[in-house]
């Protein structure tokens, strides 16, 4: 194991100037929100020193915003915190839902919904309801800020769209409209604490009638990274969600999904319940906007 250093910088600047300087010395750095994937991965295989930038003592890492048209969730707010909100229970159902099934309270202390996303693991729970959810990611760089949907952001497994000189300073999502909502569930062999063989998010809006009206389908664990399924999408669009259209809409995320056949489960087990997954989400989802 290498050497290591640790800074908790104060202001933005301060933390991209620290990343800019490392990047320069030819030296690594590793960001710091929660910490609960950094550390798993510090006493395992990828143990070779790096300065540890802690983001948590930034202001806006830590801002919980509620505007008029989308919420702002910083990265460094852990998931306990988040939990605790009853406008995000409001807001956004199936997004809570996710982060509250990584790991123990004690995890859930540390852990945060942006660090699972950096972490990049194809089987994040986060990561399919920020799709769902239309979830963008704020990026802090040497030249300003940049955004990028939560979708594009993950680009293999393990690996994001960052460059080393920059971080996530929070998630934007667009509040939901009259008669919308969202859900998110996934399926793990044992009853707690483990990783998902697959998962679903989908959040929708119904017209008056119950006729839905937008949607996005989004599917985890089953490809090297979370995928938003527009053709589950558009099976349920225009529909009550009647049998015949979730049925097309799990049918649609069984053909995207590219899984891997490991001792959890068979590549043609994860495609049948990542199916069905996304009915059962979908009519939950349902529920909660005609609720």
């Amino acid at each position: 194991m290498g050497g290591y250093t640790y800074v908790a910088p104060a202001t933005v600047a301060d933390a991209l100037t620290i990343l800019s300087e490392h990047k320069n010395n030819g030296t690594r750095a590793q960001v710091l929100a929660g910490g609960t994937d950094l550390l798993v991965q510090m006493r395992s295989g990828d143990n070779a020193g790096r300065a540890i930038v802690d983001i948590k003592n930034i202001k806006e890492s830590n801002n919980l915003v509620f505007g008029e048209t989308e919420t702002f969730i910083g990265a460094a707010i852990s998931s306990a915190v988040l939990n605790e909100s009853e406008k995000l229970k409001e807001l956004f159902p199936g997004l809570l839902e996710a982060a509250d099934l990584i790991g123990s309270t004690q995890i859930q202390g540390r852990a945060t919904i942006a660090g699972n996303l950096c972490n990049a693991s194809p089987a994040g729970d986060t990561i399919p309801a920020l799709i769902a959810n239309s979830g963008v990611c704020v990026i802090s760089g040497p030249s300003g800020e940049r955004q990028m949907a939560v979708e594009e952001f993950v680009t293999g497994v393990g690996t994001n769209a960052l460059s080393s000189e920059e971080f996530v300073l929070g998630l934007r999502l667009p509040n939901p409209a009259l008669r919308t909502s969202d859900a998110y569930l996934r399926f793990i062999p044992r009853t707690e604490m483990d990783i998902a063989v697959a998962g679903a998010g989908v959040s929708l809006s119904l017209s008056e009638d119950g006729t839905c009206i937008a949607a996005r389908v989004a599917i985890g664990a089953v490809a090297p990274t979370a995928l938003l399924v527009e053709d589950a999408a558009e099976a349920i669009v225009g529909s009550k969600l009647d049998e015949g259209a979730l049925s097309k809409a799990s049918e649609a995320c069984s053909g995207a999904a590219s899984p891997i056949s490991d001792k959890r489960g068979t590549a043609e087990y994860r495609r049948k319940v990542v199916g069905v997954l996304c009915k059962r989400a979908a009519v939950i989802a349902r529920d909660r906007a005609l609720s």
